[in-house]
This record gives C-alpha cells, structure tokens and sequence, in this order.
C-alpha cells in the first residue's frame, strides 16, 4: 500500500478528475449555476437553458490550465485550438443534456447503490481501506473530505444513469458473425488502370483553349485572390506592457521575503518499514497480537540495525515494499497516514529506528534510510523567476490603469493608431489578413472578433481605427485598414503556367477515363479478352493491398451476382481504374477470431445505440448552439 502511494501520489488527483467526476469536469455543483445568471451572452442553450459565454471561457480556461499541468513541456498554444474549444463547448452541452434528462426521469443514487458502486468499481480501489471504508488520508491529499467525495460520486452516477437506459444491445455470436462476413468478405480480382500521366506528355492546349478554361466560370475560384487587407495593428497586453517597466531591488527582495515558502525546497524522507498488518476493526486482542509481534521486530532491528532490509524481507506484510527490503524510497510530508508520517520525520540520523508507530493498517517499525531537501533557495538563485513575477503584477496593474485610456484614444482619435501608440509606448504592427484566420495564423490575428471588425463597412469604407476588441483576457487590440483588396479573377497572363498546368491534368483525365471506359465496354462484349489486366489478387477490407481506398471500398460495393462482373472506377487520383470481379471468398478466418468478432461488435454496437439515443436527447431538450464559441475565447 505505502509503496503504491509513494510511486502514484502525483497522478491521484487526474484519476480523481478524470475517472470519477466527469460530470464535475468544469466546475463542480456551484460552479455549475454560478454563471445562469444570464448576465452574459450565451453560446447555445439545452432545455431553454443558457450556457453563457462567461461559463465556456471559464471552462475553456480551466480546461488549458489542466492540460498544461499535465504536459507542462508542451506548448501552451496546442490546448486553445478551434478543435478543443469545440470539444469544450460539447462537454458543456453534454453535461446539461445528462443533467437535464436526469432531472426529468427523476433519476437518483440510493445510499446502498452508491456504497455497493464505491466497494465494486475497481477504479476506486486506491480510496479504500481494507474494511472497506473511504481512506480519508487519501481524499485529504485531495483536498476533499469523505461527504463532498461521495455527494459528487452520487451525481456522477445519477448522470451515468442516463446513457444506461434504453441501452440493450442484441449483440451475439450470430449477428457478429453474420456482420463480419459480410464486411470482410474477400473477392478475387483483376485490375488494369489508367493513368492521366501517361496521356499528359502529348497534350499541347492552344491558346484559345487556355482561355476558354480561365474563362469558365467553374474555374473562376482556381485564379481568384481572396478579399484582403492591408492593416495597422496596436496590441495592449501584458507582454507589450511589461516592455517598459523596470522593479527595483526592493521590489525583488521584498516579493522574496513575502514567498519565502515558494523558493524553500520541500524537505522528503527515505525511510524502510516492516507493517505487521491489524484492521482498525480488529478485535483488541488481534491488535495487541499483531503489537507484540512488531515489538519482537523492533527488538531484532535494534540489535543488528543494518540488517533491516533483511528482516523487513521476510516479516513485513506491506506486499508492496517488502520485496524491496521495505524500502518506500523518498515521500514528503502529505504522503503517508499522519502518524507514520510524524514518526518518520522525528527521526534524525540515517540508520535511526523508531518505536512501533501504530496506524489504522497496523503497526510500523521505521528506519531513516536518507533525507533531502529543506533548505532554502537563496534570492540570486531566483532572482530572474522573482523579476518575471513581479513585472507581471506590475504589468496587470498598469493594465487595469491604462485599458480605459487605450479603448477612449483609439475611438475618439479614429483616423491614425500613432496618438494612442505614443501615448502608451506601444508599438504599431502591420499585417496582411482575410475575412476568416489564415491556416496557422497565431495570436491577435487569430481572433475571428477582431477579423470582424477590421471587414466591417466603416473600417473598410472610412479607414476608421476599429474599436478596441478584447481578444482574450488582459489583451486589447484595435486595428486600422490601410488598404482593402476585394476578390478579383487574376488575369491569365498573371497565372498563364498555372492554367496551363491544370488544363493539361484535366485534359489528361479525360483521356485517361475514355480509355479506360473504352476497355470496360470491350471488356463486357468479350470478358474472355484479358489483355491489359493484372494477375489475380485476393483482396478485402481487412486486406487492401496497394489498392487506393476509394477504389477498395467501390469495388467491394459493387454487384456482383453475376459473375464475372466488371466495373469502371475513376480513382480520384488522376487515375481511372477497370476491375474485372472473378471469385467471392469468405472472409478469412485468420484475420478476426469469433470470440473477438462478438466482443468487437458488441462494442460498436453499444457506441452506436449510445449515440443515437444521445442525439435523440439533444433534439428533446432542443440543443441549439447559438453563437460560434469554437472561434476563439472571448468572441
């Protein structure tokens, strides 16, 4: 047990969060109504209920910061992408559309459910005591006591009521099999196929050709530029400000004085053990038992102390540290139950053996085997951390002065960004940008708000500043249009290599398909001609081959009653495939045992009826998103 916490300790409070309170993912019972207010705008609704805007940044937020936790080496701007802010905003919607059927099939967790689902799921197993109870130490660790652990297990499962009703796959043997054959059923083929570069060398397109093409208005989207503009951009934030700020020593060495436990290394013991196991329900005359056999121990340990490994290897009952001579390897203070944990502490010198310390798992006889940590960082040492912090204070002070005075300049000195610039030292950026983000743009050009406002018809009409467009948190920007480009076809002297590029690939295709058409009409008025086609192969979906997906799935879809059988697939890769169909074969046995198929197929089953009855919430309680919070925070 004691070597199980040592070595999972930092990964306890993800189980907690990620396996036991899904419901409780973003913000917990309070958070959950504290932003229904309607105070803020709202990105969808469930049941007529407003999910605000307020509430997914929060959560979008919380949800960066557990990320980052996590991956800490990662780049911070990989956790606020438009696909995890989407799956933010689904997670929300998902908790409401449980919460809210919950509610309306009067859905509840009895004591003796909740109890027999603590005991039974093996999830949980690390919360319980060998009796069976709830280990408080371990919860503590958490920050959470045993009622609010167990009210938010009970929500938990009231909500997983939800997806277990109607839930009743028919899944067996028979139907996987029957699924199975027909999904990887085998045909024997033959392939013969057309490629639009062989027919591409002889292509010479005219002049008048070229034209026409450019022309075309089918074509008209391969030669237009996008609507653009030119811009001028002025961002207030942290970063910008933190530019002209200077802390003093005092500053430094005061923040120092204020933290010192921030910059203190946390003292951590090595210690081995022998447990001489006695539930806490043990009988008195158990315990005393159980006592007097550590005691013998202590006695043994006391006279031969560097044995200790030794005697913990073939007496101590901790399963998990015994094998290793009892050894727990380093733990700070948090880590163990209380009293092993002041008795290992109180311990000064390596090799030091303390009396036998009685805890809830029975009783402990400890031995000192190394200590680290415990002092402290001196202020050179964190001089360049302490600095960042305090820049940063000051930076979010002198922002909260100054975004006022930003917000008024650039509104009522609309016609240039200079004044509000000089004003506040800040540095005037330029930038190319379209109506919607460009691929891989990053930061303040990112936000689809500020996209808005700088197409806007008085920005691009007058050349007025934007108003100033709150991006995300302690970020301001407000942007000028210098130049508006609107869509235009290029001329074709301009993209004259392009056009011709592109005519000769289509003109290519369209040989390459009339050949192969031409040898699939020969091919059905005389099968027996196999001139041309490939040797046979056996292919299906648990075996493609070289076969291009597209012409896989086509060729696997096509009828084949009447055998043989020939079709004509274009491959979409500039290439026209003709298949001649000879033999359909059973799928073959090796590839998916029937014991496998059935659980497999009980899987997809269950997801898919999952999902169906999902949706079939959402469209009851009338899921509708109402703005795009998948765009960027703060839209």
């Amino acid at each position: 047990m004691f070597d199980f916490v040592r070595k999972h300790t930092k990964i306890l409070q993800g189980l907690l969060t990620l396996m036991i309170l899904p419901s409780f993912v973003f913000f917990g019972v309070q958070g959950y109504s504290s932003f229904m207010d309607g105070s803020n705008a709202g990105v969808a609704k469930v049941d007529g209920q407003k999910i605000s805007r307020a509430e997914f940044d929060a959560a979008h937020r919380n949800q960066i910061e557990r990320m980052r936790a996590q991956m800490p080496t990662q780049d911070p701007k990989e956790f606020d992408t438009p696909e995890a802010r989407q799956a933010t905003l689904d997670s929300l919607i998902r908790e409401r559309v449980l919460r809210a059927t919950q509610l309306k099939q009067h859905l509840t967790v009895t004591d003796e459910k909740l109890q027999a689902a603590f005991l039974a799921d093996p999830q949980l197993a690390f919360l319980r005591n060998p009796n069976g109870s709830v280990n408080r130490a371990m919860l503590a660790a958490q920050g959470m006591s045993v009622e609010s652990f167990m009210q938010r297990l009970r929500e938990d499962l009231a909500l997983r009521q939800v997806m277990g009703v109607g839930n009743s796959s028919p899944a067996n043997q028979g139907n996987a099999a029957v699924a199975f054959d027909a999904l990887l059923q085998q045909r024997e083929v033959q392939i013969q196929q057309f490629d639009a570069k062989d027919f591409a060398a002889n292509i010479k397109p005219t002049e008048a050709q070229l034209e026409a093409f450019h022309k075309d208005p089918s074509n008209a989207a391969l030669f237009q530029l996008p609507e653009s503009a030119d811009i001028e951009y002025l961002v207030l934030d942290l970063d910008q400000l933190k530019k002209g700020l200077k802390a003093s020593d005092e500053d430094l060495r005061k923040y120092y004085d204020d933290n010192q436990a921030r910059y203190a290394v946390p003292e951590e013991r090595r210690a081995s053990h022998i447990l001489i196991k006695a539930d806490k329900g043990a009988s008195a005359a158990e315990r005393a038992k159980a006592k007097a056999r550590a005691e013998e121990l202590l006695a043994q340990a006391h006279k031969a102390p560097t044995a200790f490994a030794e005697l913990a290897r073939k007496n101590s009952q901790d399963e998990g540290s015994a094998q290793n001579g009892g050894d727990l390897d380093f733990f700070g203070r948090g880590a163990m139950v209380k009293p092993f944990e002041d008795a290992a502490f109180a311990l000064k010198q390596q090799g030091d053996i303390s009396n036998v310390v009685e805890s809830d798992f029975g009783f402990h006889v400890i031995q000192l085997t190394g200590k680290r940590g415990g002092d402290k960082k001196s202020f050179e040492e964190v001089r360049a951390e302490i600095e960042g912090e305090v820049l940063k204070q000051l930076a979010q002070k002198r922002y909260t002065e100054v975004a006022e005075t930003f917000r008024n300049t650039v509104y009522e000195q609309s016609d240039s960004l200079k004044p509000a610039a000089d004003k506040l030292k800040l540095t005037v950026q330029t930038a190319s940008v379209q109506r919607k983000a460009k691929p891989g743009s990053m930061g303040v050009l990112a936000s689809q708000k500020l996209l808005d406002e700088v197409f806007g018809n008085d920005a691009l009409r007058n050349k007025r500043n934007t108003e100033a467009v709150e991006t995300q948190p302690n970020q301001m920007v407000s942007a000028r249009v210098v130049n508006h480009h609107p869509t235009r076809l290029q001329p074709l002297e301009e993209v004259h290599a392009q056009a011709n590029a592109m005519l000769v690939a289509k003109l290519a295709l369209d040989q390459a398909i009339a050949a192969g058409k031409a040898r699939l009409e020969a091919l059905n008025k005389n099968p027996a001609d196999l001139g041309g086609l490939g040797e046979a192969s056996v292919v299906s979906r648990a075996k493609p081959g070289q076969l291009d997906r597209k012409v896989l799935i086509k060729l696997l879809g096509a009828d084949a009653s009447k055998l043989p059988a020939h079709i004509g697939i274009d491959a979409g890769n500039g290439a026209f495939v003709v298949v001649r169909i000879n033999k359909l074969l059973p799928r073959d046995p090796a590839v998916l045992d029937p014991k496998r198929a059935a659980e497999q197929y009980a899987l997809v089953w269950a997801a898919a009826e999952a999902a169906a009855y999902y949706n079939h919430l959402k469209t009851e309680l009338k899921v509708k998103v109402t703005a795009d919070a998948a765009s960027a925070p703060g839209k």
